[in-house]
């Protein structure tokens, strides 16, 4: 997390074993973590003072991904802590005066592996990575994938982060050659730290025209004209810079030259064809089942969501509030922020907040809509302003296909005979579930087939005590609380009509 460095943190498996690139990266100052170390005290006690004595002596920066695993669906992810804990450690023992932490925000505009990420979330396992393959793979050399930005943020003062958050003294009641099991005042300061990292990296991205056209491709999957993709697009572009985002658009061309040449750049995403632009779906041979043909749709939103989600994070919390004023009963600020912090509480997996901030985020994104002459809001009230309407049924949108995706596993959940279940036993389960709805034409949400967006809504259950998880033969079994599952998908689904497609002029 601090500028380019010699040591850095890389997945274990994945790359150690590969011939001679493996140790390159050795020999370039990268370290190798095992997966799931929590268990192994020998091997956490050995890696924490390992990336301690870097820390400690300032043998070099230390470069790691806060959010401890790659994402599949480019979105940013919850961080984990552990490295975290790890580097933090020497401040608070008094080790180090002070630690530098510096956001690092990379950002693609076209991503090498998007077909592979797309059908790992439909269940099609990751290929193993090596040296062989690596080098067969250099034709994708000869391709282009337009730009790649990286922005350094200004580094933040640790010391000056917690100045009066923390008491340190506590850990001079321990010598400092020994671990020590961070409390629970540590790990929520550490995890608030993680998280405003993320928030400064998501800001700091550099959106392209091809993310706020995944935006909108996404909710015209039937086709669109290509002279109202432009017009979207621009309309887009300006609430974007409005909500703070910055926007990566050539202005040597125009905006027609613009859009063509990010429709070429990602030929393989979408296509254009008598002035309306479609997702490119994959062809096989021979006849296509119902469930290949779904299978295969779902493959291509997928890949689109991909660059939506790169720009999700700009849209979050003005949606949430415009999907909160939707489901409450009244238009007072209070029930809106309600049904907000509900929104907030479920979606914690799918987008970064801070911790205990629910506040903080309904006024940015209050303020955002105020900002852009969508809503008037008083101490009492929130309205929508007259001509914004299509303005708010477009955020709403945005959150459609993830709301969606959650009502249909509260659905499954609370439909099924059985109360528990394993994980394994879960992902089959749900997909096919989902594939007969997409196929009966019962939901409309593709991205209902993802397997990360299922993983979260498990996760989402467990801290809402509508499941629990046990340990059963080295598999996670979980219990499922019907009644709870029930009342969270009833207040999900009160007051609210999702919005399948926006052909609204903006």
């Amino acid at each position: 997390m601090t500028s380019p460095s010699r040591s850095l943190q890389l997945e274990f498996a994945t790359l150690m074993g590969m011939k001679l690139i493996g140790e390159i990266f050795r020999r370039s100052g990268a370290f190798f973590i095992r997966r799931a170390i929590g268990s192994d005290k020998l091997y956490w006690a050995v890696l924490s003072e390992y990336v301690r004595t870097i820390v400690r002596t300032g043998y070099a920066p230390l470069e790691f991904y806060v959010e401890g695993l790659r994402s599949r669906t480019l979105k940013s992810l919850t961080p984990k802590l552990g490295m975290m804990h790890m580097v933090l450690e020497p401040f608070f023992k008094g080790e180090v005066f002070d630690i530098s932490l510096v956001p690092i925000s990379i950002s693609y505009e076209r991503v090498l592996e998007e077909s592979l990420l797309a059908h790992e979330l439909l269940g099609v396992p990751k290929p193993r990575e090596t040296t062989g393959g690596l080098l067969k793979a250099r034709t994708v050399l000869n391709d282009d994938y337009g730009c790649m930005h990286v922005c350094f943020g200004q580094p933040l003062s640790v010391r000056d982060l917690l100045k009066g958050k923390i008491n340190l003294r506590q850990y001079n009641l321990v010598p400092r050659d020994l671990p020590m099991k961070p409390n629970k005042e540590t790990q929520d300061l550490v995890s608030g730290l993680a998280h405003m990292i993320i928030r400064l990296q998501e800001r700091n991205a550099m959106l392209s025209v091809w993310n706020l056209m995944a935006v909108i491709l996404l909710q015209n999957l039937q086709g669109i004209d290509l002279d109202l993709l432009t017009q979207k697009t621009l309309w887009l572009r300006r609430i974007s810079l409005r909500f703070g985002a910055r926007v990566r658009w050539p202005k040597h061309l125009s905006d027609s030259e613009v859009m063509s040449s990010t429709l070429t750049l990602h030929y393989s995403v979408v296509r254009c064809e008598r002035g309306r632009v479609f997702l490119v779906e994959e062809v096989g041979p021979g006849p296509v089942t119902q469930e290949e043909s779904v299978f295969r749709r779902a493959a291509a939103v997928l890949m689109c969501a991909s660059y939506r989600n790169q720009a999700v994070h700009v849209f979050t919390r003005p949606a949430m509030v415009a999907v909160a004023m939707a489901k409450a009963v009244s238009s007072r600020t209070d029930d809106v922020f309600h049904h907000f912090k509900f929104l907030l509480e479920l979606f914690c997996n799918e987008f970064v907040f801070i911790p205990g901030q629910a506040v903080q985020d309904f006024e940015e994104g209050c303020g955002l809509l105020q900002q852009c002459g969508v809503i008037d809001r008083s101490d009492a009230e929130i309205r929508v302003r007259d001509g914004s309407q299509e303005t708010i049924v477009f955020l709403r949108a945005i959150l459609q296909p993830f709301i969606e995706g959650y009502q249909v596993v509260f659905r499954y959940l609370c439909e099924g005979s059985s109360q528990t279940f394993r994980e394994k036993m879960f992902s089959s389960g749900i997909r096919s579930f989902i594939m007969k709805l997409l196929i009966s034409g019962d939901i409309q949400s593709y991205e209902c087939l993802s397997s990360d967006l299922q993983k979260n809504i498990l996760a989402a259950l467990l801290r809402m005590s509508a499941l629990t998880k046990t340990k059963v033969d080295d598999q996670n079994e979980f219990r499922v609380n019907k009644s709870a599952v029930k009342r969270i998908w009833d207040m999900l689904n009160n007051g609210w009509t999702p919005q399948i497609s926006i052909d609204a002029r903006l």
